[in-house]
């Protein structure tokens, strides 16, 4: 199973971004585009692109902490389980709902899960913490954003 978490962890990832992207579709298409934004908002078509990278990371930085195993393993994995579903719940929240300021609160519980998921992985695997660097950023990124929404969209 070790190797396999190369395999699987990612394209379970990937599953949560495709399930989150589908889930949050009709929103996208039909009242994102006449939001306002931030005039930081990148192009609509760089999203699909960096969230691939992202999950594609957030999964082999999973497999690399169940590869090394040992103490932190269960508590990583766990907060990795729990980030990823938080992940998904503000999709719904900010497209599905157009819940702006609830989708703003899941995003600092997501920030604040990241964080606590790099420091679990540091703990198991340098590395594996050290790739989930982009991800806590855009997702920092990604709380401006919303922010924003939220501010011009009342």
């Amino acid at each position: 199973m070790k190797k396999l978490g190369f395999i699987f962890f990612p394209l379970l990832a990937l599953g949560a971004g495709m399930l989150s992207g589908y889930l949050a579709a009709p929103g996208l298409a039909s009242v994102y585009p006449l939001l306002e934004k931030s005039a930081l908002t990148p192009p609509g078509e760089v999203f699909p692109v960096v969230w691939t990278v992202l999950y594609l990371l957030m999964g082999i930085g999973l497999a690399m902490v169940v590869k090394r195993g040992g103490k932190g393993t269960g508590r990583a994995a766990l907060l990795w389980c729990a980030q990823l579903a938080v992940n998904v719940s503000w999709s719904l929240l900010f497209f599905g709902a157009g819940a702006y300021l609830e989708a703003l609160i899941c995003l600092g519980i997501l920030w604040m899960l990241i964080l606590l998921m790099i420091l679990a992985f540091h703990s198991v695997s340098r590395w594996a913490a050290w790739i989930q660097i982009p991800y806590f950023l855009w997702v920092s990124f990604a709380g401006y954003l919303n922010l924003v929404v939220w501010q011009l969209n009342p």
